[in-house]
């Protein structure tokens, strides 16, 4: 329980920072062409993020520095896949998206992201996703819908089908980077940042932009740190303990916080559609949040290296001294056992139904 309530903390703390960057971005896209932003948003979080490890390597321990897991070979088509696709085309379509669709309406759009995760992690890769999840996609979907159509107009607005680009990519990146999960969530943060932002920046100044005055290029990459960053950190963990589907939903809350910014930047009355799309959206957020998995299933034999404590799922014995220090990270291996509890397609419970 107490995990549950960890997990779910994480994932809404980094929902909290990510939603108040969409009105951000809106703000400075004023000044800057919609690649630049993304770039300096996802540079200033690969730098930032590239800063704090090397603070946290410089104290650690030499055999902190030994357990430390590491990037495998074999993952590492995943993470490419999953920083083309959330790091370079889904800020770029979201960048163009908000250029032309009022922020308010964007954030709220971006609800869709946990709906295109859920769907991924449940037809592709076969996660677990009982009814009441299912429930809550069809609430934000429609939603969705309501918030996109425009009376008297035929088709969808460019704005929306950018912005729900966006968030299929996204939801691509999440359900790639839980192939990595185990691994340390500040080192694939920072790696996706310094890619994306890279690439970005280079589409940004091909296209004949200029890097902004000093003030604005340092508040684009500190809100990127926050935003994209640290918010990073915080979504790998929660896939670690929650999965793909379940961090998707909770991270639908995102575009409240966005909202709540976005009226506090630009006063206006919403319009009963909007209120009507907020109100499906909600009602989907509340019946992903209340969804209890539980039944007798087995664990089969498992070897990997992540950050854990010694609890029903980790029995195990050492290979060299260990000082009882916990939470502690080293290689380990998992034996099977059959029981039943309530949980959710973390890293040890990925299996069939």
């Amino acid at each position: 329980m107490q995990l549950r309530l960890n997990a779910a903390f994480t994932a809404l703390l980094a929902a909290a920072l990510f939603g108040a960057t969409t009105p951000l971005a809106k703000v400075l896209l004023g000044e800057l062409p919609p690649f630049m932003v993304a770039g300096l948003f996802y540079l200033g979080s690969g730098i930032g993020l590239g800063v704090t490890l090397l603070v946290h390597r410089a104290r650690r321990t030499a055999r902190e520095k030994r357990d430390e897991s590491r990037i495998q070979r074999k993952e590492i088509p995943w993470l490419l896949g999953a920083i083309a696709a959330g790091g370079v085309a889904g800020p770029a379509l979201l960048m163009l998206g908000l250029a032309v669709t009022p922020a308010a309406t964007s954030s709220l759009l971006l609800n869709l992201e946990g709906v295109f995760t859920a769907v991924i992690a449940w037809v592709v890769f076969r996660e677990n996703v009982d009814l009441q999840i299912f429930l809550g996609m069809v609430a934000i979907v429609a939603g969705g819908a309501l918030l996109s159509w425009q009376p008297g107009h035929t088709g969808i607005p460019l704005g929306a089908a950018l912005v729900a680009g966006a968030c299929v990519c996204w939801a691509i990146d999440n359900n790639l980077t839980r192939k990595v999960s185990t691994n340390d969530a500040t080192v694939i943060a920072c790696l996706k940042g310094l890619v994306a932002g890279t690439a970005n920046l280079s589409v940004a100044f091909l296209s004949g932009a200029k890097l902004p005055a000093a003030t604005i290029t340092i508040a684009a990459m500190l809100t990127g740190f926050a935003g994209y960053g640290v918010s990073l950190v915080l979504f790998v963990v929660a896939l670690r303990n929650l999965g793909t589907a379940r961090t998707g939903a909770y991270f639908s809350v995102a575009p409240l916080f966005g909202v709540g910014l976005s009226i506090m930047i630009w006063p206006e009355t919403p319009s009963l559609l909007f209120w009507c799309a907020a109100a499906l959206m909600a009602l989907g957020i509340w019946l992903h949040l209340r969804e209890r998995h539980e039944h007798a299933h087995t664990h089969d034999p498992l070897e990997h290296t992540h950050r854990h404590r010694h609890d029903d799922h980790h029995q195990h014995e050492h290979d060299s001294e260990w000082d009882g220090t916990e939470p502690h990270t080293h290689p380990h291996r998992h034996v099977p056992i059959t029981h039943t509890h309530a949980h959710f397609p973390d890293i040890h419970h990925r299996h069939s139904h």
